[in-house]
């Protein structure tokens, strides 16, 4: 029996980059950049308002940022899209 899972890929991440400091929250908790970069593609925007996740919605359609919330252990990982999809960042919101 074939449990996989089919993602739905609603946008092109572009290039993608990470900080330092996102790399080594990943590391420290053992999560894989992958994981989080294939919800955020497929329209799993992690804790956003709600407000947020009905803009993400849209910018997918419009061309504009794309922006999701992930809680890694006690820390928390931006992904930006950029508006052009030339490039996904993986941050901190600090460093923002």
């Amino acid at each position: 029996m074939n449990t996989s899972t089919i993602l739905v890929i609603l946008f092109e991440l572009g290039q993608v980059v990470a900080t330092p400091s996102a790399l080594e929250v990943l590391d420290k908790q053992a999560v894989n950049a992958s994981t989080l970069l294939e919800c955020h593609q497929s329209g799993d925007w992690g804790v956003v308002p709600e407000d947020d996740a009905q803009q993400n919605l849209l910018s997918v359609t419009n061309g504009n940022r794309i922006l999701s919330s992930y809680l890694v252990g006690e820390d928390r990982i931006w992904i930006i899209t950029e508006a052009d999809r030339s490039s996904t960042t993986l941050l901190l919101p600090e460093e923002y």
